[in-house]
């Protein structure tokens, strides 16, 4: 007898994971219905994509798009705001969410599904970083299960599954380095736009694309890992490997590791915590390891990638602190995308604003987002005042 469906809300349906996630859909159609799509902004390819998919719903966070959406929604139903993320994940019947949106958006519609006790596959960096006790509380709480979905943890879940914590020795996130950890004798003050976004394996955001060239993505991959899966952050490593064929590996007590492997196509991460604990052909791409012929991995430089020290620095004082730097990083990004700060401006803005912050220890919820609001504010005024693009004293 054939399972019924699984009920598939998906957040961020126009980004890239979001695509990538209805392309597993298209591949396994008998094994998901889309109930629900949402975005910020697209609302023109999101409706393409209810059509397409023959989706009942679309939330459309930004007031004016959703309007406009409405207007040429035909059969589809449109929510707006905030507000209509919390409706689109509460809608009965829903099996998991796929949290795809990008910076804070994605936190309270996140809670909302954990709480009603719908299954997350999570590939929201800020949702674990700025509340991670709090989501892992209302997880406990409902019984609900929270599936990675970036490559790294989802690699680390599929090597960690069934095993003890007793028999884990340290996780390590691999990472490609994105375009500049090959080229040791770089000057901060070249790096243009234009060349952070040109990564050199995956296919991703313009904001994820520049944390990858600073290497701040891997720092809140740690401090992801550390909720994940409850290891401490000494036993958490960061290792180069500029291939992105191992996605990260786990060493045991023995000394032995395990790696997880595939080409570099982040629906093999999305498949896996859509269809777990099945292992299902989705039609994605073999790996040829006699082709690759050899893999390579070596550690990251601490002094060219400041942004590692800054997230291990923010996760181990916790409190409010995470939220500070994740917010103070979202400015400074954006300002070096608009041109109004030099690439190695990232970090020095977020180091700026974490030393301003005076931290609390135990937060609730609001007291995280307040902290997030202080800090937009607290970088903005740092960036810009920042030193010009292009005038850059080279980083920390």
């Amino acid at each position: 007898m054939t399972a019924a469906p699984r009920n598939l809300v998906i957040l961020g349906s126009t980004g890239s994971i979001g695509r990538s996630a209805l392309r597993v859909v298209q591949a396994l159609p008998e094994q998901f219905r889309v109930l629900g799509l949402a975005v910020h902004r697209q609302e023109e390819e999101a409706l393409r994509q209810a059509r397409e998919f023959r989706v009942p719903l679309v939330a459309v966070a930004d007031p004016a798009a959703a309007r406009r959406a409405a207007a040429a929604a035909g059969g589809v139903k449109v929510l707006s705001g905030p507000e209509g993320l919390l409706e689109l994940v509460a809608q009965p019947g829903t099996d998991m969410v796929l949290a795809a949106i990008v910076g804070m958006a994605g936190l309270p519609p996140v809670l909302r599904a954990l709480e009603l006790g719908v299954d997350v596959a999570l590939a929201t960096k800020e949702t674990l970083v700025v509340a991670g006790a709090q989501v892992m509380a209302a997880r406990r709480r409902s019984g609900a299960r929270l599936l990675p979905v970036d490559s790294e943890h989802s690699a680390i879940f599929q090597c960690l599954e069934g095993r003890p914590a007793d028999h884990v020795r340290k996780l390590i996130l691999t990472a490609s380095g994105g375009p500049f950890a090959g080229q040791p004798d770089l000057d901060w003050n070249t790096v243009t736009v234009a060349a952070a976004l040109r990564h050199p394996r995956w296919n991703m955001g313009r904001k994820v694309s520049v944390d990858s060239a600073t290497m701040m993505n891997k720092g809140l991959e740690i401090m992801e890992a550390r909720w994940l899966f409850g290891v401490d952050l000494d036993r958490i490593e960061v290792m180069l490997h500029p291939e992105s064929i191992v996605h990260s590996m786990v060493e045991l007590t023995d000394g032995s590791l395990l790696a997880q492997l595939s080409v570099s196509d982040m629906r093999f991460a999305i498949q896996y915590a859509l269809t777990w604990p099945q292992r299902l052909d989705g039609q994605l791409p073999p790996l040829d390891l006699a082709r690759l012929g050899a893999l390579h991995f070596s550690l990251p430089d601490a002094q060219r990638f400041p942004c590692l020290a800054l997230a291990r620095a923010a996760a181990c004082a916790g409190g409010t602190m995470p939220a500070v730097l994740n917010a103070a990083n979202e400015v400074a990004v954006e300002a070096f995308l608009a041109g109004r700060l030099p690439f190695a401006g990232i970090w020095r803005v977020v180091e700026q604003t974490m030393a301003a912050h005076r931290m609390q220890p135990n937060p609730n919820l609001p007291d995280i987002m307040e902290a997030d609001r202080w800090a937009r504010g607290a970088a903005r005024e740092r960036a810009g005042h920042g030193t010009p693009a292009g005038k850059s004293d080279g980083g920390k």
